[in-house]
Parts: C-alpha cells; sequence; structure tokens
C-alpha cells in the first residue's frame, strides 16, 4: 500500500492542512516545504491527480494550440511557456493545428473536454465558439502573435506594424526607393499589421505603394518562393525586397539563390526571424527578430496570474510603478482583458547596399 498524507504528517510533524496546501500548489513556509519534499522522497509518495482534479475542480493541465508543429517561431515559444509552467506545477497538452479552422476547433473541444484549466493559443482562423466556451467556464485564455476583435481574452503580440515600418526606413535611410515586399496572407493578423507598416514607411517618405511591389505568400516557404519570382516578373526596377515571414523568407532566398541574383549587389534583402538562418546565408542576411523568450514569459505569467490570482502589482507602461500598477489592477478588477505588446529587434548583416 502506498503512503498516504496521514504518512507524511506523521513524518514531518506538519498538520494535514499544511501538507494539503503544499500538494495543491498553495503557499507554505520554506521550512515546511524542505520537509514535506524530503518526506514525499523517502516514502515514495506519489499524487492522485484524478482525485485531487475532482476534489479541486482544477487539473493542473494547461492546452497549448499552435498553427504549426514544425514552424520554429513557434516550437521556441511553446518550448520556453512550458518550462515556465512546469516550474509552477503545471503540464501541458499541445495540438497542432496544421493552419486548419476546423482542426482548431476540434482541438479546443478536445481540451475543453479534457477539463484542461486555461489555453494558449496562436489563433489559425476566426472561430471564437470554443474559445467563448473557455471563457463562459472561468478558464482563462492568452492568444498569441494575432487577436481577434471578438474575442475578449488576454493577448501577447508584437510590434509587427513598427518592425514592417523601421525595415523599410532602414532600407530607404540606404538610398533604395522601389522596394517591394512579400505579404503574408490577407486575413491573418500579423500580415495586416505589417503590410500596414510597410505602406506607411514609404508613405511618410513621400513614396506611393505601388500594389506591383507587394506579393502574398502563405507563410510557406514554396509561398515565399513563389511571391519572390512574382516581383522579379513584374518589377525590373525593384533594387530592394523586405520579407515579412521566417518560411517565406527561406522560400525567398531560395528563389533568388536559384536565378542568380546577387545579394546585396543586384537586390538588396531584410527577411524576418531566426538568426541561424541569417548567419548561414551568404551574405550573412539582415532580419528583424522577435523576442520569442519574452512573448513565452508574458503568455505563462498572464495565465499564471489568473489561474493562481493577482500577487503582485505590476506596472504598465507610461506612468510610475505604484500609478500604473494601480490602474492595471483596477482594470483586471472590472473582468477586462489586457494586452502585451512587446518590441521587436533587428539584426545587422551585409544584405542592404548603400546606393
Amino acid at each position: 500500500m502506498g503512503a498516504t498524507m496521514k504518512d507524511i504528517a506523521k513524518r514531518t510533524g506538519l498538520g494535514l492542512a499544511t501538507i494539503s496546501s503544499y500538494l495543491n500548489g498553495g503557499n507554505v513556509r520554506e521550512k515546511n516545504r524542505i520537509k514535506i519534499e524530503e518526506a514525499i522522497e523517502e516514502l515514495h509518495f506519489e499524487v492522485n491527480e484524478v482525485a485531487r482534479g475532482l476534489k479541486t475542480n482544477r487539473t493542473k493541465t494547461i492546452g497549448i494550440i499552435i498553427p504549426e508543429l514544425n514552424n520554429i517561431f513557434f516550437a521556441e515559444i511553446i518550448t520556453e511557456a512550458e518550462d515556465i509552467l512546469r516550474n509552477h506545477g503545471y503540464a501541458t497538452m499541445i495540438c497542432d493545428c496544421r493552419s486548419d479552422e476546423k482542426r482548431e476547433a476540434e482541438a479546443e473541444e478536445f481540451l475543453f473536454h479534457r477539463r484542461v484549466d486555461g489555453l494558449i493559443l496562436m489563433p489559425a482562423g476566426n472561430g471564437a465558439d470554443g474559445l467563448s466556451r473557455f471563457l463562459r467556464a472561468g478558464k482563462p485564455v492568452v492568444m498569441i502573435d494575432r487577436k481577434m476583435d471578438q474575442v475578449d481574452c488576454d493577448c501577447v503580440l508584437v510590434d509587427n506594424e513598427g518592425a514592417a515600418a523601421e525595415a523599410v526606413e532602414r532600407l530607404y535611410q540606404a538610398g533604395h526607393r522601389k522596394i517591394g515586399m512579400i505579404a503574408g496572407p490577407s486575413d491573418v493578423y500579423t500580415a495586416k499589421e505589417r503590410l500596414k507598416g510597410y505602406r506607411s514607411a514609404l508613405k511618410k517618405r513621400g513614396l506611393e505603394p505601388e500594389e506591383s511591389l507587394v506579393a502574398r505568400g502563405d507563410y510557406t516557404i514554396a509561398g515565399g518562393a513563389r511571391a519572390m519570382h512574382q516581383l522579379k516578373e513584374q518589377n525590373a526596377e525593384m533594387t530592394a525586397v523586405f520579407i515579412s515571414n521566417y518560411e517565406m523568407t527561406v522560400g525567398a532566398m531560395m528563389e533568388i539563390n536559384d536565378s542568380g541574383i546577387s545579394v546585396p549587389e543586384e537586390l538588396s534583402v531584410i527577411g524576418f526571424d531566426n538568426t541561424d538562418f541569417a548567419k548561414a546565408s551568404v551574405p550573412r542576411l539582415s532580419i528583424v527578430t522577435q523576442p520569442t523568450g519574452e512573448i513565452a514569459k508574458c503568455a505563462a505569467e498572464l495565465l499564471l496570474r489568473k489561474l493562481e490570482g493577482e500577487t503582485e502589482v505590476r506596472p504598465v507602461e507610461g506612468g510610475t510603478a505604484e500609478e500604473s500598477g494601480e490602474k492595471q489592477v483596477k482594470r483586471r478588477e472590472a473582468g477586462k482583458s489586457e494586452t502585451v505588446k512587446l518590441k521587436t529587434g533587428f539584426v545587422e548583416g551585409r544584405s542592404v547596399k548603400q546606393l
């Protein structure tokens, strides 16, 4: 017969309430935590997760839905978030919906019936019904990378518009005026924001965006190659291109190499994400970078605060810690969601020519 809580109480001299609090994720004194963990190891005590879940109505499990498991950007975020959640006693169930709205809805249904405590997702579509079901049940939802206006939940985004505008401005400062862009799908939030940044940067410099200088891809390697081929065919005078996604950057560079175009002598290039690929390219690519670690940390912390209750006043941008923290707590008390927008970075390579 396995060890019980009473055995731990006898070994440690602590009350059953303290031991129960520890086992259910509550706060206990450090010296008591050490005693309990030593007793658990000595007695080979195993927590009955099913029984605990029935008692607390919590499974200590978080659902994660991503569009593509083989996407490096998504994979890096999930790895970081999973580590943080594990350190707080939460397991994860990861679903790959393969950028398919139907699969995404099925994943939401599956995770809801598995009674996960909360959900982190990078939405592939615009279906709000499944997410609303989580929220009505009091289960927190955090969106990463993209957002839906019809779903009132926490979001962690990057400044996609600002990132694209900065990339185009760098090309302008280098003397380029015929600047192309490989944009993403028209129905994807990040793609819309990046295209908006491209156009606003050109208009700021008095240049009218030309539709022929924008080719759409589908956030895949093949889509990037096709879009690059289209830009070359339609714009003989184009001297630079901004590629707004990592996979499309890979595809575009493959097409450029296959066409024998010399970078940056004949075409200057700024890509998106993945410093390893940028370093491996010849010449080394200049790229926009996204803070994957910070995205994961923010998403996990937003979820944990909702699950475990507000434990601190955290300042927000634009005010003192006391002022901004007070505003943020009041906003949560009123049931409002929180959106965190993070800045992107930039890694300078040798793929941009000064004209």
